[in-house]
């Protein structure tokens, strides 16, 4: 996401690990036959040195993640942290973002969503119910995810939803008094759809629509999303796509899309669902491994010119980043926070001065390296 133009995306839908402390893999001789996950988190120093990052660059973030009460929700909100703030820089003003998860830390990434955001611009708390699965003898059934909806601005796209009038269902009818004569209309498009979904099936083994992975969403549930927060040729993105079903459901709208995943096997899926849909195979679709460049940037000056170091002598006010040591100008020099090799940009967003030393040490790797060199130093 960082080699991504800011304000580009129409929506975004994502599906990230639930800090659920399993491990998820598909079976073999399914579609999705090697994708596999681990959604089990543990604080490691990477994870201190990203929090720290994340205390100097913005406070209000740092301050959810310092709410957490075990190391594991922490190690999960850092990782959360750093993808979110991307994607609001792509998302254009008029765009949406649906976060999915379920109640083990939605009260977490909606304070963070917040941070984020703006708690002015969350929209809904869509509840997604469905059926199936274990009983538990001391508790209720746990049947229900979250799906965190917010908007980049308050110019955001919606389109209203309808759902068929129930056989008992009164919803939406209009009572017209015509001369003493009581008249019931009824709304054509049926009743509008609310905050709680219970008609989008959950996928099971024997679905037509299943590639074999547990953590699969049906169609009905992205076609619904991208209809309502997206208008035909917008572009859709899943930065978690997995089993390609948002790339699928957009595809199927006649929606631009494109998604990310850590496993290949996502791209695989991506060309075999709507293969299988179309009956040939789509040839317009573009894998690539490689991070992309941002183009809407301009012209920047060179990284390392007089007028950037002056400015971020300023803003540091002579202050090494790393071991925090007071410094005459010339001996500090300017260095990139997040690495070119990582997408790390030469906007002065992206830019520090470091001392000698620190700059030694931290090399062409990001700035989470050197604060863990130097911890481990201390």
């Amino acid at each position: 996401m960082r080699g991504m133009n800011s304000d580009t995306i129409d929506l975004i839908y994502l599906d990230p690990p639930f800090n659920s402390n399993a491990d998820y893999a598909a079976p073999i001789g399914s579609q999705a036959a090697g994708a596999e996950f681990k959604d089990t988190w543990t604080l490691s120093d990477i994870d201190l040195e990203w929090l720290d990052l994340l205390q100097n660059k913005n406070k209000a973030l740092w301050r959810v993640i310092m709410v957490a009460l075990t190391d594991s929700d922490k190690s999960y909100l850092i990782y959360m942290a750093p993808r979110l703030l991307e994607m609001k820089r792509i998302l254009k003003p008029t765009g949406s973002i649906y976060l999915h998860c379920d109640p083990t830390m939605s009260h977490y990434l909606k304070i963070m969503m917040d941070a984020i955001f703006g708690r002015k611009n969350f929209r809904n708390e869509i509840v997604w119910c469905y059926s199936g699965g274990g009983i538990p003898k001391s508790d209720f059934p746990r049947k229900h995810d979250i799906i965190l909806r917010y908007c980049k601005s308050d110019k955001w796209h919606f389109s209203k939803e309808y759902r068929p009038y129930g056989k008992h269902n009164t919803t939406g009818k209009r009572a017209t008094d015509l001369g003493g004569t009581r008249k019931i209309d009824y709304n054509p498009r049926g009743t509008p759809i609310t905050d709680w979904w219970t008609d989008c099936k959950p996928i099971i083994n024997w679905h037509k629509e299943s590639t074999g992975f547990k953590t699969q969403k049906p169609l009905a549930l992205l076609n619904r999303i991208i209809k309502a927060s997206s208008n035909k040729g917008d572009i859709v993105f899943d930065p978690f796509c997995g089993c390609a079903t948002t790339c699928v459901a957009a595809h199927h709208l006649d929606r631009q899309w494109a998604g990310i995943d850590i496993s290949g096997v996502a791209a695989r899926l991506v060309v075999a669902r709507i293969t299988d849909a179309q009956g040939v195979l789509y040839k317009d679709i573009v894998h690539r491994t490689d991070i992309p460049k941002r183009t809407d940037l301009g012209i920047l000056p060179q990284y390392n010119c007089k007028e950037n170091k002056t400015k971020l002598y300023g803003l540091q006010e002579g202050n090494c980043p790393g071991c925090n040591e007071h410094f005459h100008m010339r001996n500090l020099t300017v260095d990139h926070v997040i690495a070119r090799s990582k997408g790390g940009t030469d906007h002065i967003d992206n830019l520090q001065l470091l001392c000698g030393h620190c700059n030694s040490v931290k090399g062409d790797r990001g700035m989470e390296y050197l604060l863990k060199r130097l911890r481990l130093a201390a």
